[in-house]
């Protein structure tokens, strides 16, 4: 497994990063000390997960697994803002379940409507200046925002955001607006989840099929009219999977790691045969002509109605030396 810079911490985390969501759901717990310890073997250390997920029995089953292997793990974890905690208490919280006395990435899940800007990140500099926490990030913040909480911070001496996780695959790519063209000059470090586009690029669903009944996509309206609409990327993508001798997932994931903005997709894992598959795609890389080809055939690109090349200029990665 690659080993990167993660942003401006001056760590080196595993390109793939495990993303632990169905643990205590879908993954019963067994099979999760399995993926942990398979995922360590396989040159994994970075750990994705959060204080939602199943309700903390995530944090709580990684916490029983992790063990001796706590400091050869850079471990993030997420906390919301509508708990009605406050962001110290839930991460006393984290660090209960996750059995452990700090945290290398604590991240805030979800921006809200109302937050005070200022309040958070002066608690958050405080969870840092504690020992408990060595790093910051955020997830699912539009760029202004992230520059926005910034700001504030260098203003006051806080410690700044040094990452954003973010939705990105072939079909859902409104990060480019933006977003990554702010990872690349300032180097913030991008985590990806959601790299299969709620499974609809796994392999698993094919144009012209109907959706299985036991299939466990949350929104399967979605998944149908994403299904008719990308009907020929994916089978553009599928035939050049097998063309290559991969699988649909390992060429999904090659797509979002060419990117030079992306610094870690999170690969959700429920079962080790899936864990195996995942690692492959980080050995896997395309060819410009092959990613211009992928991107043809889905004609995914997010289009505005514009004259003139501002709509390019927002999309631009090195607009600036």
């Amino acid at each position: 497994m690659k080993m990167i810079n993660f942003g401006t911490t001056g760590e080196k985390v595993s390109e793939m990063a495990l993303g632990t969501m169905m643990f205590g759901q879908r993954c019963v717990e067994k099979e999760a000390a399995k993926i942990i310890n398979a995922s360590l073997d396989a040159g994994v250390n970075f750990i994705d997960t959060a204080a939602r997920y199943a309700d903390g029995k995530t944090e709580e089953i990684l916490g029983r697994h992790i063990g001796n292997n706590r400091k050869k793990i850079f471990l993030a974890t997420k906390t919301r803002l509508d708990t009605g905690l406050s962001i110290a208490a839930n991460l006393e919280l984290s660090l209960k379940r996750l059995k452990t006395d700090y945290i290398d990435l604590y991240i805030i899940h979800w921006p809200m409507t109302g937050m005070n800007v200022p309040e958070i990140m002066k608690e958050l500099n405080t969870l840092v200046k504690s020992g408990k926490v060595r790093f910051l990030g955020c997830s699912n913040y539009p760029a202004w925002l992230f520059a926005h909480s910034n700001s504030i911070a260098e203003h006051n001496g806080w410690e700044k955001l040094i990452s954003n996780q973010i939705p990105y695959n072939i079909i859902e790519r409104s990060a480019e607006i933006e977003i990554l063209p702010q990872a690349i000059a300032e180097n913030v470090a991008i985590t990806v989840y959601r790299s299969l586009s709620v499974g609809l690029l796994s392999g698993r669903y094919k144009p012209g099929e109907v959706i299985p009944p036991e299939s466990r996509v949350g929104d399967k309206a979605v998944l149908a009219r994403w299904l008719e609409k990308y009907k020929n990327g994916m089978n553009f993508l599928f035939d050049f999977a097998r063309d290559k001798n991969v699988t649909p997932v390992q060429a999904a994931i090659s797509w979002v790691r060419y990117s030079k903005a992306v610094t870690s997709p999170i690969v959700g894992i429920s079962a080790l045969d899936q864990l195996e598959e995942s690692v492959k795609a980080f050995n896997f890389d395309l060819t410009e002509s092959e990613y211009e080809n992928i991107n043809k055939a889905f004609d995914s690109e997010v289009k505005e109605e514009s004259s003139g090349d501002f709509q390019k200029y927002r999309k631009e990665l090195f607009l600036i030396k």
